[in-house]
């Protein structure tokens, strides 16, 4: 009885082989692929198969014809050993090592600036609570014993599982508690805090108000200087000559009148 053969399987690709075949085919260029499909660097030159979609090495990199090394069209140890079209194919280097590498530079430059196409939702919002609703926290012991003990009334008779009884006290209860231990430990400080500010608050107030005094005071002086002058304490209409004389007279002759147009202006025809 005959064993059964085992089938081979695709082997590795070798980096460099010592057969002088090639194929048939026509050159492969380099510059009809895309950066990212091939390496130019000299420990490494490779390119992805046009036919099995794989990487391949590059022989003869740096001699005058360069192919690709014989492969396998399947995956190394798994697949069937199929040989692939693309065998001992040759190669035409077109491209520069520094051209290849500053379009790479390039290409990843702009994918790198791009935005994510991925959608992030942000969670929703918690609806917050009715006004009708809210109370007012406690500002000072006396506030929070009696918030703790109208909550110790309301929960005790509830039907809540966790209620309020005994030495338990609910979340709400025990927040409470704490609340109304924290602000009778701190009033004390509370309350200097308070009569500083109050203090504070009177001085700036005295001053504000002395400012305003010594201000009023200041104006009504000044007004009481403009009015002790008769000459400015006098309207004057358009400061002419003649209402200049106006102003300035004390006196009239009995032989003028009050309104005139020059000065001492007889009120008696002259022959």
């Amino acid at each position: 009885m005959s064993l059964p053969t085992l089938e081979p399987t695709a082997r590795l690709r070798k980096s460099r082989t010592r057969t002088k075949k090639v194929s048939a085919r026509e050159a492969l260029a380099v510059s009809t692929l895309k950066p990212h499909q091939y390496d130019l660097r000299p420990a490494c030159a490779s390119l992805i198969c046009p036919d099995c979609k794989t990487w391949c090495p590059i022989t003869g990199i740096r001699a005058k014809v360069q192919k690709l090394v014989p492969h396998h069209a399947g995956t190394a140890n798994e697949d069937k050993a199929i040989r692939c079209l693309g065998s001992n194919r040759r190669v035409m280097v077109d491209v520069t090592y520094e051209a290849w590498r500053r379009r790479l530079e390039t290409g990843f430059a702009e994918t790198d600036g791009r935005r994510s196409a991925r959608q992030y939702y942000k969670p929703l919002p918690v609806a917050a609570k009715p006004i009708a609703k809210m109370t007012r926290a406690p500002v000072s012991g006396d506030t929070a014993l009696s918030a703790y003990r109208e909550h110790l009334k309301r929960c005790r008779i509830s039907t809540m599982a966790d209620r309020c009884g005994g030495t338990h006290r609910c979340a709400d209860g025990a927040r409470l508690a704490a609340l109304y231990e924290q602000l009778l430990r701190t009033q004390p400080r509370r309350d200097r805090e308070q009569r500083g500010d109050a203090r504070l608050d009177a001085l700036l107030t005295r001053y504000q108000v002395a400012t305003a005094t010594k201000r009023t005071e200041a104006e009504w002086a000044k007004h009481r200087e403009d009015t002790v002058d008769a000459k400015k304490s006098t309207a004057k209409r358009s400061g002419t000559t003649v209402e200049e004389a106006n102003n300035t007279c004390k006196s009239r002759p009995d032989d003028t009148v009050s309104e005139f147009r020059a000065p001492s202006l007889p009120l008696l025809r002259v022959s």
